[in-house]
């Protein structure tokens, strides 16, 4: 279920109480943690958004996953969700809490895609070169790996696209060939 409105509402009622009780911390790190179960486990999130499974079942399922490793202050919440039946939208409030926490904390997520896995000094480089040159205090970096690049990076940021990978290079050599300016129209 797509549900920005619904999930940005349930996480910033998460984010005010948790700042209200000091573990605001504490809360972004259980968030972090439910969004790799979530990504990681695509039939938790089909049980999640399950008709069929009642709620009672749900959240002994939700305590059985995740342990002791959340909070009280998430275990309970989770409960509330399901007690409201919203449990469905959980991966959604989840990457809007981390969103709005990430907005909280002046953090800007730089995703930073290459042909080949980085080492950490061009990490810290690149981390530094986005930092003077947007202005930004905080930065966190993702990396990704896509072998079809060939060569190169893509480098995007608050829907911002630099794009210097061989592959578009290639592409843009394709687009002047199939353009063929140098013969003449034959009619």
């Amino acid at each position: 279920m797509n549900n920005p409105r619904l999930a940005n509402r349930y996480a910033k009622s998460l984010i005010d109480i948790s700042i209200e009780r000091n573990e605001l911390e504490k809360i972004m790190a259980d968030m972090q943690y439910l969004h790799a179960v979530c990504k990681a486990s695509r039939e938790f999130v089909n049980l999640l958004e399950s008709p069929v499974v009642t709620s009672d079942k749900k959240n002994a399922i939700i305590k059985a996953v995740t342990g002791k490793s959340l909070s009280a202050l998430t275990a309970l919440y989770l409960e509330l969700l399901v007690k409201k039946e919203r449990e469905n939208v959980l991966p959604e409030i989840v990457n809007a809490f981390i969103e709005q926490y990430n907005t909280l904390k002046g953090i800007h997520i730089v995703t930073l895609t290459t042909a080949v896995p980085v080492s950490d000094s061009l990490k810290n480089s690149i981390e530094t070169k986005v930092k003077a040159a947007r202005g930004f205090d905080k930065v966190q970096l993702e990396i990704k790996v896509d072998e079809s690049l060939i060569g190169g990076f893509v480098l995007s940021f608050q829907n911002n696209l630099v794009d210097a990978s061989v592959l578009r290079d290639l592409k843009d050599i394709k687009k002047q060939f199939q353009q063929n300016l140098y013969v003449q129209q034959i009619r």
